[in-house]
């Protein structure tokens, strides 16, 4: 097989001078061109080199297991379909497209219509053409049509989007678009001759016969489409694949072997499967606190990873701050190390979660072992603000390269810069793998949940994405977080997941034994793995495992012994009552947080508290601050309130945070008390894990004495109507389903007529209340019966409805083998699936109204914002000209999300039609790409300004209030 230069020069002196002058790329700007074969060589020589250095073992085996030649058959099957990929641009839909190359093509009997003359030319797209001509090739050598189908459909959707049935017949009744009228014999030889010297180039002639009895899966269909478009991309980039100019061929010397030097792509990772002692294996990777241990689910989910023959889905349920994530990591290395995968993603339900988790993983990176003479290891933070991210942008400094690849007509793609790259033993952010459609092509990614979800979104290049997650172990955290819309999105991928053979690794403290049998259904397709044993297994902590080969184990865990009983009781939603108890709590002072279901009730709540307790005592925590503010808060959260010992920052004496749901899950913070607004059983549990979270002392003496008991209040609802009516807020994001549901398995602890008391104890209630409240019987006194029915047919007709929305973009189920990718993304999203109208499009929400805030003065002056650490604060921001870069880039961290009023239908238009008045012409792509093309947010200089017929103001303490104009 060929490999290098030396396969192009063998291609070009197989063929004859009218297969040669068949073009492949031309410049506008320079004249360059690019002929058919030598683009395709140079594909194919790409995809060889990219099969055997980048792709993992793990993607090459969803391959080589279908073929009767294994993993040679599989890199022959690869590289043949690249180097085939671009066989529809010999035909007159194509050529015609640059009259100087079409007149070259005429001269030697290729003739073709103009550009003007084919109208009609858009119905033979050049990869719709290609897969008609490499299937006419195909049944000539006695393939059944039905058989051709699954292989030649990678050239049909190499350009993103799979062709359709109803493209396919439009193609077939214009046959002039493939060869010219009067000299279709000239064009069909030529044609077939390109092809016959790729087969014998690539050494397929003698798989053919073999190969037409097999039935490609959807799932190796897709993974060679996702190679064939990113061999192509590489192909396609004239910096290291040079055109031609004024007819002189390039250096030909070492063209692909200098190309693949140049691009310096890191390959997969290698793990180490290390026979070492599971302690020994732990503490080797983690950081232990003195005199700590690695706690039962840790070391039971270790051990049942070594005795999975085949990995599959891991699910670990453990009580909050029981180290889930240290657990999943150590899987992840031992699933990679017997998978073959060549990464890990972890997803997670946030920007700002996956930005705490970032150095996590780091950290971890830097102390696993890989295989001797393994290279640097890619790394990524993968979601719209990761460069703001300075863990991150480190890596970026480091491994920049003066290259730049040809993104295949996306403008987001990166540009390239001159840096140097870090020794094979770091970690790199490669520069190649920036842009939305290749990031999660880096080794190890750090992501919010979306970028997994979007594996189900019907979107363009949506193969890339698969390809991608193929060769990795994922990692799902925080599976309870997400709602009936979001698990249909979740549950496709799981699928798509299961038939790659992905090992998936799901986190969660609160999951319902329903949801714990969904998700190993979806994985397991139609294996039999005994869902029902796993729906109905109880026990907590449970480590459910699915090997790829056998049915599922379900094992109960020993508890580690860490446990917080916490005394709960409920509590009026009037503010003074509120206020009240809080003074009474806090007499000998103490440590409070208050969750709050809005960010509207946040700083309400916080308003009446400083005048009760004062300004210095009382802040505030929620999404509604800039990017730099939010990231500072949560900073100072865990200074402030997280565990004792190192980087731990003077625990106030008497403080309240009053804070919406960013303080529900990922930061270890810890607390006094709790006072929470009535929210579903999980979340709840989940804000009474901040509760008593560390040990302050033997018993905790070094907490206030009446705070040395853990108390949960819950309010948000009103607790003399039979049921208690949740606020309307709480209402409108929960629904009242689960806010009844919740309050139902509550009651019998705020009544005291449990065994216990009132002491909710953690964790043995954790798993008895969350699958209480997430099953179907019945729960509450009689008297909320007819309520709570009422909730419950709302709550089903509204799955159903969301279960119905979520699939009108969602790809379907992996499809049986042989069945092919036509129409895989037909009526998808487009190129929208990582941008602001994709994330809305996973998550059932209106397309959110981002801005970037900055203050403007009086005399017109533009400033940052004044408060801003770190010299950053009172920044002046040029509109006359583009800003310096350190500048620009404080303005883009100062991203803001504007609140649900702004998506509103109307106030959306109007708030965009007056932000772009704001727009600053100074501020072009080239010359500011952290500014261009942003909506600017102008405030006056007491930070305030109106818009779409809202007063805003945002302040350093608050973040940004909204009222309606009066």
């Amino acid at each position: 097989m060929f490999n290098g230069e030396t396969g192009g020069a063998w291609l070009r002196g197989q063929l004859t001078g009218a297969a040669r002058s068949v073009w492949a790329k031309h410049d506008r700007k320079t004249d360059g061109w690019l002929p058919l074969w030598r683009h395709l060589a140079d594909s194919g020589a790409v995809a060889g080199l990219l099969w055997d250095a980048w792709v993992p073992l793990q993607t090459r085996m969803i391959v080589a297991s279908q073929l009767p030649g294994g993993a040679e058959d599989a890199r022959r099957l690869a590289v043949w379909l690249a180097t085939t990929h671009d066989i529809g641009k010999a035909t007159p839909a194509f050529a015609c497209q640059v009259e100087s190359l079409a007149g070259r093509m005429r001269t030697l009997g290729l003739e073709m219509p103009s550009r003007r003359q084919l109208t009609d030319r858009k119905i033979a797209p050049h990869g719709l053409a290609g897969q008609a001509l490499l299937q006419e090739w195909l049944i000539e050598r006695g393939w059944p049509r039905s058989a051709t189908l699954p292989f030649v459909v990678v050239a049909g959707g190499h350009h993103g989007v799979p062709p359709t049935f109803s493209g396919i017949r439009d193609l077939n009744v214009h046959p002039h678009l493939l060869r010219a009228p009067g000299c279709e014999e000239a064009w069909r030889s030529v044609q077939m001759e390109i092809l016959d010297a790729c087969a014998a180039l690539c050494g397929v002639e003698d798989r053919l016969h073999e190969w037409r009895q097999v039935k490609l899966s959807q799932a190796a269909q897709v993974v060679l489409t996702g190679l064939v478009i990113v061999a192509d991309w590489i192909a396609s980039n004239s910096d290291l694949f040079p055109y031609y100019f004024d007819g002189q061929s390039p250096n030909e010397a070492e063209r692909v072997e200098a190309a693949w030097r140049g691009l310096a792509l890191p390959g997969p990772w290698r793990p180490v499967d290390e026979a070492v002692d599971v302690k020994e294996f732990f503490s080797a990777r983690f950081d232990l606190p003195a005199g700590a241990r690695i706690r039962p689910v840790q070391e039971r989910a270790i051990v049942l990873a070594r005795g999975i023959s085949k990995p599959g889905l891991m699910v670990i349920e453990a009580p909050m701050g029981e180290g889930k994530t240290e657990a999943a990591l150590a899987v992840a290395e031992i699933f990679a190390a017997r998978s073959g995968a060549g990464g890990v993603f972890v997803a997670l339900p946030t920007m700002a979660t996956g930005n705490a988790m970032f150095p996590r993983m780091l950290k971890w990176l830097r102390r696993i072992p890989s295989a001797e003479g393994a290279g640097p290891r890619s790394v990524m933070l993968a979601h719209s603000k990761a460069a703001l991210n300075d863990d991150f942008d480190d890596l970026v400094r480091a491994g920049r390269r003066l290259v730049g690849v040809e993104s295949d007509g996306s403008e987001d793609e990166w540009q390239p810069r001159d840096d140097r790259l870090v020794s094979s033993a770091e970690l790199v952010a490669h520069q190649w793998l920036h842009g939305r459609k290749k990031a999660m092509f880096s080794s190890f990614v750090v992501g919010t949940v979306d970028q997994l979800l979007f594996m189900g979104l019907k979107s363009r290049h949506l193969a890339l994405r698969h390809l991608a997650l193929a060769g990795k172990v994922v990692i799902i955290d925080e599976a309870h977080a997400y709602d009936t819309y979001m698990n249909s999105y979740l549950d496709r991928a799981l699928s798509w997941l299961g038939a790659y053979g992905v090992p998936v690794v799901v986190l969660s403290a609160t999951l319902p034994a329903g949801r714990r049998g969904e998700l190993v259904e979806a994985y397991a397709g139609q294996r039999e793995v005994g869902a029902a044993a796993v729906r109905s297994a109880e026990g907590y902590p449970l480590v459910t495992a699915v090997d790829q080969a056998r049915p599922a184990v379900v094992e109960v865990v020993a508890p580690s012994g860490r446990r917080t009983d916490v005394r709960v009781e409920s509590l009026g939603d009037d503010l003074a009552e509120l206020a009240d108890r809080l003074e009474h709590e806090l007499v000998d002072g103490g440590c409070a947080l208050v969750v709050r279901n809005t960010v509207g009730r946040v700083l309400e709540t916080a308003r009446i508290l400083r005048d009760r307790f004062g300004p210095g005592q009382v802040s505030v925590a929620h999404a509604r601050f800039v990017d730099i503010d939010r990231a500072r808060k949560d900073s100072e959260l865990l200074k402030r309130f997280g565990p004792p010992g190192d980087g731990a920052v003077g625990r106030p004496a008497k403080h309240i945070v009053v804070a919406s749901q960013v303080a529900e899950q990922s930061l270890d913070i810890d607390f006094d008390l709790l006072v929470t607004d009535l929210c579903p059983i999980d979340l709840l549990l989940q804000r009474m894990g901040r509760l008593h979270r560390h040990m302050r002392g033997e018993g905790q003496h070094e907490r206030p004495e009446r705070l040395r008991v853990a108390r949960c209040l819950v309010t948000g609802a009103d607790w003399r109507t039979s049921p208690p009516t949740p606020v309307k807020g709480s209402q409108r994001i929960y629904r009242l389903h689960a806010l009844l549901r919740a309050a139902a398995v509550l009651e019998p602890y705020l009544a005291g007529t449990v065994a216990t008391g009132n002491v909710v104890r953690l964790p043995e209630d954790i798993s008895p209340l969350v699958q209480s409240a997430y099953g179907s019987g019945p729960l509450g006194p009689p008297t909320w019966q007819e309520s709570m029915q009422r909730a419950d047919e709302e709550h089903v007709v509204h799955q159903v409805k969301q279960r119905g929305k979520a699939q009108n973009f969602q790809i379907s189920d992996v499809g049986k083998p042989g069945k092919a990718l036509i129409g895989w993304v037909d009526a998808g999203v487009g190129d929208a699936d990582d941008t602001r109208r994709g994330r809305a499009q996973v998550r059932d929400s209106r397309e959110s109204l981002e801005v970037l805030v900055v203050q403007r003065l009086a005399d017109g002056t533009v400033r940052t914002l004044p408060w801003l650490n770190d010299g950053r604060g009172g920044r002046e921001v040029s509109t006359e000209t583009a800003p310096p870069s350190d500048v620009a880039r404080i303005v883009a961290a100062c991203g803001l999300r504007l609140p649900f009023q702004f998506s509103l239908p109307g106030v959306l238009d109007r708030a965009i039609e007056e932000l772009e008045a704001d727009c600053v012409p100074a501020w072009p792509v080239k010359e500011s790409h952290w500014l261009a093309g942003e909506l600017i947010l102008m405030l006056d200089e007491n930070c305030r300004t109106r818009l779409a017929g809202y007063d805003l103001c945002y302040t350093e303490a608050d973040g940004l209030e909204v009222s309606r104009v009066q």
